[in-house]
């Protein structure tokens, strides 16, 4: 694995992002607030915490965010299952969300994997 010096360059930061401005736009018209606020946070949290963890320059930590970064993509996928059941999403666009979701959070494991067997940044 190349060595990657900024947290933009991670292909699960860039896929993350993509997720953040798709849920912003599918949910821009929802009118429960409580609910749209819930599902943005998840989503946000997906690359927050990939980045700010990269940016402590700890395995350990790293590895830690990351976890967190995952548990956000399965809140972010249980808000989805949700939106498609009350009606807010389609369920087309709710199963390409949740897709590219679980995409994410395979991609998330797989460098946890890895960086717990590779100490190095």
């Amino acid at each position: 694995m190349a060595t990657v010096k900024y947290f933009e360059d991670l292909t699960i930061w860039k896929e993350s992002m993509q997720i953040v401005t798709q849920i912003y736009d599918v949910f821009k018209d929802c009118k429960d607030f409580s609910f749209k606020d819930q599902i943005q946070r998840a989503a946000v949290s997906m690359p927050s915490n990939i980045a700010e963890g990269f940016e402590r320059h700890s395995n350990k930590e790293f590895v830690q965010f990351l976890f967190i970064a995952k548990g956000s993509c399965g809140e972010l996928r249980t808000q989805l299952y949700i939106a498609i059941k009350l009606k807010y999403i389609g369920k087309t666009k709710g199963t390409e969300l949740l897709e590219n979701a679980k995409t994410l959070s395979a991609q998330i494991a797989k460098l946890i994997t890895y960086r717990k067997n590779h100490k190095s940044k």
